[in-house]
């Protein structure tokens, strides 16, 4: 135990409650059952369990092909009916609900309520602030966002940070769980909108969006820019880096000098584009032609071996 608090050390935890059973809290729930915890499960939908099984089964072979943690079982997952009986269990709360701010709100006070005092509380949201969820949390102090990237059970980055009312304390618990439980944590000094990552997707995001819109070119076009160019190197080392290296010896200073006019040049529009029908349909029916027949699950077990394959290249599984 930490201190005179109820909350166990991020090494004594045993069992994770996952709030929300779509893609991002099936695949927290099959990554946390990898990693060897007992994970108990809620969500409202009728049919929430039978879905969050398919999504763990179809998840097990990627994650027993890096490596399962000792004990781990796919019988360790639990769903039950109701909020109260899935918090009350908890070690750790993540909550991985929908991106609707009301509903956030509302659902963060009912686990705070629910949940034993001074457990953390983590959320999975891709773009809300803490700040902006915990108002109605009468703990708010123990509430922190957990960001993960798609698919949770295989893409290692989490990124931590609390809100206005949570104690730093907390962040730092939920930055040393992670850790512990196999993550690459980013613990962010303060908070920004859409996080660290999202961002810099976003203005990537933005930016095809504008060229397909265009008709600078195809989504196919685009996506191969991606994987058959930079994105080899990021896998390896970040934008900055990359930058940094494309300067010789005279690394960044001498990549900002030589390149930085370059900056004013017109290359980008990062004001998004109005989203047209026009342009929802273009996007739309380049990934089907991109996707050649290929089914969701083709492209998942494409990716998933994919990753499998990098990661083991940088001698991470």
């Amino acid at each position: 135990m930490t201190g005179a608090s109820n909350r166990p050390a991020p090494e004594d935890v045993r069992t994770v409650a996952c709030i929300g059973a779509g893609v991002i809290g099936g695949g927290w729930a099959a990554y946390f059952l990898a990693r060897g915890y007992r994970v108990v499960a809620w969500d409202p939908a009728p049919d929430a369990e039978p879905r969050l099984r398919h999504l763990v089964e179809a998840a097990w072979p990627a994650l027993t092909e890096l490596g399962l943690a000792g004990g781990a079982s796919i019988d360790h997952l639990t769903v039950v009916p109701s909020l109260a009986e899935a918090c009350g269990e908890a070690d750790f709360v993540q909550e991985s609900a929908p991106e609707d701010l009301d509903l956030k709100r509302s659902l963060l006070a009912d686990i705070d309520a629910a949940t034993a005092q001074d457990i953390v509380i983590s959320s999975s949201t891709s773009g809300y602030g803490m700040s902006e969820m915990q108002d109605k949390c009468a703990h708010p102090e123990r509430t922190v966002v957990g960001h993960p990237f798609n698919p949770p059970y295989l893409i290692p980055l989490v990124e931590v940070v609390g809100g206005t009312a949570t104690d730093p304390k907390a962040v730092q618990w939920a930055a040393d769980f992670f850790t512990l439980a196999g993550k690459s944590v980013i613990t962010m000094d303060r908070e920004v909108p859409g996080f660290i990552a999202n961002r810099l997707q976003e203005a990537l995001w933005r930016e095809a969006l504008h060229m397909v819109n265009a008709g600078e070119a195809t989504v196919e076009q685009i996506d191969r820019s991606i994987t058959d160019g930079p994105g080899l190197r990021w896998a390896l080392q970040g934008p900055l880096l990359t930058f940094h290296l494309a300067g010789g010896q005279g690394g960044m200073a001498h990549m900002l000098d030589h390149f930085g006019p370059s900056l004013l040049s017109p290359w980008t529009r990062l004001a998004a584009p109005e989203l047209t029908p026009e342009l929802r349909d273009a996007v739309v029916a380049g990934c089907d032609d991109e996707a050649g027949g290929r089914t969701i699950d083709d492209l998942v077990a494409e990716r998933d071996r994919g990753v499998i394959a990098i990661l083991r290249a940088l001698g991470r599984a």
